[in-house]
């Protein structure tokens, strides 16, 4: 296994959560991973967004590896226990694409299914445009083709109120003072305020207050929207010739479900499921189900 195994203290999985804690060198940086699964198997890799950590996927890792899957879930760079560039030009999209074909190939795989929510569905959009050889299948949940959003932004009002935190993100210092303060109080208050009540645990949450106080972790993560605002890049082509399944929820509070559909315009092979109960935390709010659906379009 490629890797050397993480830390005892820092890298512990929670009970009943499959798989070791490894740590990965690529793409100039160190990733923390947990990898479960037979070593043979296909490569699906699992990308959290903003504010989460591995763990987003905790509960996709069982029924991924017993469907055959060798299932690989990164700390993307800046996140939790992987390593913090201090640039803010570090955490430019195609270099988070990067580390995911990165890490594929460190893993001795030329190709993987990849998966992403949020900030994660984000980076698996590049990965498919900007290296479709590396990109199997791709499942992008909560989060639309990025040319959907970005011309949804310049047309919708809209969708700028919605997305107004993008801009709170670019000022200096001021984001961390305020999402750090009373134990990250506003970010804790922000996800439970977002899902469906009882979606995370105090017992959740205190894994992302951990995570979130890694040293360098909450500018590191904020550093995601502030070189997407600085680069504004635009895919290196639009069409996404992978089979492609958007993932999102009827109760979307951050992005107009509107975009699911039209996302799916650019893919050769696309297809939208919606989750009538859901919010944009749906792999939480219907861990099963969606990991189910994922496994099914896998093996379609």
């Amino acid at each position: 296994m490629a890797g050397e195994t993480a830390e005892r203290d820092a890298g512990a999985l929670p009970a009943g959560v499959p798989g070791d804690s490894v740590y990965v060198e690529t793409d100039g940086v160190r990733l923390h991973t947990v990898q479960a699964g037979p070593d043979d198997g296909p490569l699906v890799v699992l990308l959290h967004g903003f504010p989460e950590f591995w763990y987003a996927w905790h509960e996709a890792i069982r029924p991924l590896t017993n469907a055959g899957y060798r299932v690989v879930v990164p700390d993307q760079r800046g996140y939790n226990l992987s390593d913090k560039p201090p640039e803010v030009r570090d955490y430019a999209i195609d270099e988070l694409a990067g580390d995911v074909v990165g890490l594929a190939s460190e893993l001795g795989y030329d190709a993987a299914h990849v998966v992403g929510h949020d900030w994660g569905a984000a980076v698996a959009w590049w990965t498919a445009l900007a290296y479709p050889d590396a990109v199997d299948h791709l499942v992008a949940a909560a989060v639309p083709h990025p040319s959907v959003f970005r011309r949804t932004l310049q047309q919708s009002w809209e969708q700028r109120f919605r997305s107004w935190y993008m801009g709170f993100f670019q000022l200096p210092k001021l984001p961390e003072s305020t999402l750090s303060a009373g134990n990250y109080r506003l970010l804790a208050r922000s996800m439970r305020k977002s899902s469906v009540p009882g979606t995370f645990t105090p017992a959740d949450l205190d894994r992302y207050r951990e995570a979130w106080s890694q040293p360098g972790a909450l500018t590191a993560m904020i550093n995601w929207y502030r070189a997407a605002a600085r680069e504004r890049p635009t895919p290196p082509n639009e069409r996404v010739g992978q089979p492609t399944l958007v993932l999102w929820g009827a109760g979307e509070p951050f992005l107009n479900k509107s975009m699911a559909w039209r996302s799916v315009d650019y893919c050769d092979d696309g297809r939208v499921h919606l989750y009538d109960d859901c919010t944009h935390w749906l792999h939480h709010e219907q861990p099963v189900a969606v990991a189910e659906r994922i496994v099914d379009f896998l093996g379609e």
